[in-house]
C-alpha cells in the first residue's frame, strides 16, 4: 500500500528560483531534490537488488547491531528515492515503513519504488524540524545523507525523538565529517574539470556529454553547494544527540580510501554519456569499492582516527518509559 497527500512537483528549477535558493536553504533543498528525483538512483548507482540491500544492512547493523530486528514501523526522514529505508525492509530489518522528505518529487519516487518492490510503505512531505506525525508512532526512525541538509539539526533530533515509541531506536548513516568532506569535494572538483575539459579534445569528443547536459549539472551543483549545510565532527554529533534526550548514543566512521577513489569515479560518470560507462566498467567500480571498504573496515578503521574517515554514522534511542508502580 502506498500514497503520497501532495502534488507532484515542477521537474525543474528557474535561474531565478536557483537565485532566490541562495538565500533560503530549504527552497534550495525543494529545488535541488526535485530537480535531481527522476536520476537520483541512476547518478548515485542506487538500486535495490542484493548489492545495496547488503550495503544498506552491513552499514545498520555496524552502528546498530542486529538486537531489536525485525523493527515493527519504521520512518525514513529525508528519504530521497527511499534507498536506505527500502533496501532494510527487503533485508529483513524492518516490516512496515513511512517515507518523508522535505521534496515531493523524492517522496513520488520513493512511494514508485516502494509499489514496485511490493513493500507496505506510506509517505508524507514533511519537514525535518515539524515531523507531520503523532507522539510515539514508530519503533524506528532512519536516515542517510539527510543531517547535513538541515538547517536547525538538533531540533530535528528532538522530533525523532519525539515520534519514537519509548526505547525506540534512531540510526542515520552516510553523514559527512569535516575532514572527508573537505578532500571529497576538491577531489571531486578536479575530476569534474579534468573530464569536461579533456573531452574538449577531438579524439575524445565521444566521451563528452552535450554542452547542454553539462551546464545542467553545473547549474544543479551550484544548488548542492547550497543545500549542504553541515559537516559533522563525530564526537560533536554523538553530543548533539545527548543533548537532545537520547541515550546509549554511538557514532562509527567508515571509508577512508573508499572515498578517496570513490569521488573521482562518481564525478567521472556523472560527467561522460552513460552509454560509455560498460558493464564491465561498472563492475570495476564497484569491485574497487568493495575491496577499499573492506581494506578500510578492517585495517584502516583499526589505525586511523575516525576524523580522517568520509562517512559517521549515529544511534541513539529513546529513554524508556519508567515503570509503573
Amino acid at each position: 500500500m502506498t500514497h503520497v497527500s501532495d502534488p507532484a512537483p515542477n521537474p525543474h528549477a528557474t535561474a531565478d528560483e536557483v537565485q532566490a535558493a541562495y538565500h533560503d536553504p530549504k527552497l534550495a533543498n525543494v529545488l535541488y531534490h526535485d530537480w535531481e528525483a527522476g536520476t537520483y538512483d541512476e547518478k548515485w548507482s542506487i538500486s535495490y537488488d542484493e548489492r545495496c540491500i547488503s550495503y544498506a544492512t552491513d552499514v545498520f547493523n555496524a552502528v546498530a547491531g542486529t538486537q531489536g530486528q525485525p523493527y515493527g514501523h519504521a520512518m525514513e526522514l529525508g528519504s530521497g528515492t527511499g534507498f536506505f529505508l527500502l533496501n532494510l525492509m527487503q533485508g529483513g530489518v524492518i516490516k512496515k515503513g513511512s517515507v518523508t522528505d522535505l521534496s515531493p518529487g523524492m517522496v513520488e519516487v520513493a512511494l514508485r519504488n516502494a509499489k514496485n518492490l511490493g513493500l507496505d510503505v506510506d509517505g508524507r512531505v514533511a519537514d525535518a524540524e515539524r515531523i507531520p506525525y503523532d507522539d510515539n508512532s514508530f519503533d524506528l526512525v532512519v536516515g542517510h545523507a539527510v543531517l547535513h541538509h538541515i538547517p536547525d539539526v538538533r531540533a530535528a533530533l528532538r522530533e525523532v525523538l519525539r515520534v519514537l515509541k519509548p526505547g525506540g531506536r534512531f540510526v542515520f548513516a552516510g553523514e559527512p565529517t569535516k575532514i572527508g568532506d573537505f578532500y571529497a569535494r576538491r577531489l571531486g572538483r578536479l575530476t569534474w574539470w579534468l573530464t569536461t575539459n579533456i573531452t574538449k579534445l577531438s579524439a575524445l569528443r565521444s566521451w563528452r556529454r552535450p554542452q547542454t547536459e553539462l551546464d545542467e549539472s553545473s547549474r544543479a551543483a551550484a544548488l548542492e553547494a547550497v543545500v549542504d549545510l553541515h559537516t559533522f565532527d563525530p564526537s560533536e554529533l554523538e553530543r548533539m544527540a545527548l543533548g537532545a534526550g537520547a541515550v546509549d548514543v554511538r557514532a562509527v566512521t567508515d571509508e577512508f580510501s573508499a572515498a578517496l577513489v570513490g569521488w573521482p569515479i562518481r564525478t567521472f560518470e556523472a560527467a561522460v554519456p552513460q552509454e560509455k560507462l560498460t558493464l564491465r566498467w561498472r563492475l570495476f567500480a564497484y569491485h574497487a569499492w568493495l575491496r577499499l571498504s573492506a581494506l578500510d573496515r578492517k585495517l584502516l578503521s583499526k589505525v586511523l582516527p575516525r576524523e580522517l574517515f568520509y562517512n559517521v554514522m549515529i544511534t541513539g534511542t529513546k529513554p524508556a518509559a519508567p515503570a509503573k508502580l
